[in-house]
């Protein structure tokens, strides 16, 4: 992209000939170099000719770098004949003064190039706010991701051996064992279930699935109360189909145990509004955050995410729910690759906050005609991909939805139905309708 402001760009030609000089001087030095740099982070087109050749010679062909094999690849390389390469080689031998301070040589180098793909982004995301043709949502989700992509540019990885990973194993492990409360994921407070996942773990993408009318998001709120109240967790919560407003009368409901019809109504009794005082005021001091858009993609989730701090030390991310959400970039393939991509972010964005994500999801009308009606993974809605990217699913069951007249009035089931670290099984729970409350019928202790 051409320099719109008309200024030198930055770069340190003495810091670029130095990291190239220091791996001359010692070849050794580039596989550390290799784990911080690449070509593109030079500025100078022979800057980066040469740096590949050293990646190609080092990396791809495991022959030695010197002048010579260089001088050869670059000429097998590029146009150059190979008097000027050799000439330009010994110029930056003669100019490196150390191989002593190449950290700090390599470190200038990568600033640099950040601020060069920082001011080639801004002219992008100018370019991008002056196009009529894109709504100002999609140019300011543009803009975010190019500087997201930048600032993720400053951590590179690369292969560890399995002695450092079997340290931090070993470490986690031993921790856990000394405080379960302390080092397990997010628990849900119901003790069967937890014993079952053993927390939310960071990462992870949970889907809850359920026909309307099962509770789906009464269970979700449920579990955001409990982590917010008994963890002390930080939750963001995504509602895509009501208000935040209606969210919040619903938690207030479940927690002061007045009915939704009575707080609709606004005619509580005396002892009902001294309930809703002191619910209102155990919400208000739990770190819960709520956002209400009724469009929504990954992207601008993940964007508002990024925002609350508190999230990365512990927390727990609620999306109610999936279908609801978009994706413009692959409407045009059909619903079900939308929703293919849709849940394979969800799982990547999981994974790149270092969060546990819990997602609702529509089950298949399909169930409605099964005799039993009974969920499995097979009737998550228009896309087979929900139930790959998932680490965790959770299928929400209510016999007396179907059968007024059966025993099991108020009894509800949450069917662990894949548990990618762990177990699978049954959760027996009782619901209360009047104030959207799920709770426990087992007595096992929970974990830790």
């Amino acid at each position: 992209m051409p320099n719109e402001f008309n200024r030198q760009m930055p770069f340190s030609l003495q810091a670029e000939q130095s990291v190239l000089g220091a791996i001359l001087i010692d070849p050794e030095k580039f596989s550390d170099v290799a784990k911080q740099l690449d070509e593109n982070d030079f500025y100078l087109e022979l800057h980066k000719r040469i740096y590949s050749a050293m990646h190609t010679l080092s990396l791809s062909q495991n022959r030695v770098i010197d002048e010579i094999t260089l001088t050869d690849m670059l000429v097998e390389q590029t146009d150059m004949d190979e008097a000027a390469c050799r000439s330009n080689i010994m110029t930056i031998i003669s100019t490196t003064p150390s191989t002593a301070n190449l950290d700090d040589y390599v470190n200038i180098v990568k600033e640099k190039s950040l601020r060069r793909q920082l001011i080639n982004a801004s002219g992008e995301i100018s370019e991008t706010a002056f196009n009529d043709g894109e709504t100002v949502y999609s140019a300011i989700e543009r803009a975010e991701q190019l500087i997201y992509n930048i600032s993720n540019n400053r951590n590179n990885t690369d292969l560890v051996h399995i002695k450092t990973l079997l340290t931090h194993a070993s470490d986690s492990i031993v921790a856990l064992s000394r405080d379960p409360d302390k080092y397990m994921g997010v628990k849900t407070h119901y003790s069967g279930l937890d014993n079952l996942l053993y927390g939310m773990s960071k990462g992870e993408l949970l889907i809850v699935g359920a026909r309307p009318g099962m509770g789906k998001t009464s269970f979700v709120l449920n579990i955001a109360e409990n982590a917010a109240f008994k963890g002390k967790k930080t939750i963001c919560f995504f509602t895509l189909e009501m208000s935040g407003e209606e969210l919040v009368k619903r938690m207030i409901s479940t927690e002061a145990c007045i009915s939704s019809s009575t707080l609709r109504s606004g005619k509580l009794t005396e002892e009902e509004w001294r309930r809703f005082g002191d619910a209102c005021k155990k919400l208000a001091e739990c770190n819960i955050y709520i956002d209400g858009t009724t469009e929504s993609t990954v992207s601008r989730i993940k964007a508002k995410l990024k925002r609350i701090r508190e999230l990365s030390s512990g927390g727990l991310v609620i999306i109610d729910y999936l279908q609801l959400m978009q994706d413009p970039a692959v409407a045009k393939n059909g619903r079900t690759a939308e929703v293919s991509a849709i849940s394979r972010n969800l799982k990547l964005m999981a994974k790149e906050l270092d969060v546990p994500v819990i997602c609702c999801s529509q089950l298949n009308r399909d169930l409605e005609k099964t005799k039993e009606k009974v969920p499995t993974m097979a009737d998550l809605r228009e896309s087979g991909s929900i139930e790959q990217d998932a680490d965790v699913v959770l299928l929400l069951y209510r016999p007396d939805y179907y059968d007024q007249k059966q025993d099991q009035q108020n009894r509800a089931q949450v069917i662990v139905a894949k548990n990618r670290h762990g177990g699978t099984g049954t959760v027996e729970m009782s619901w209360d309708p009047e104030h959207t409350r799920f709770s426990e019928l087992s007595n096992i202790e929970e974990p830790g």
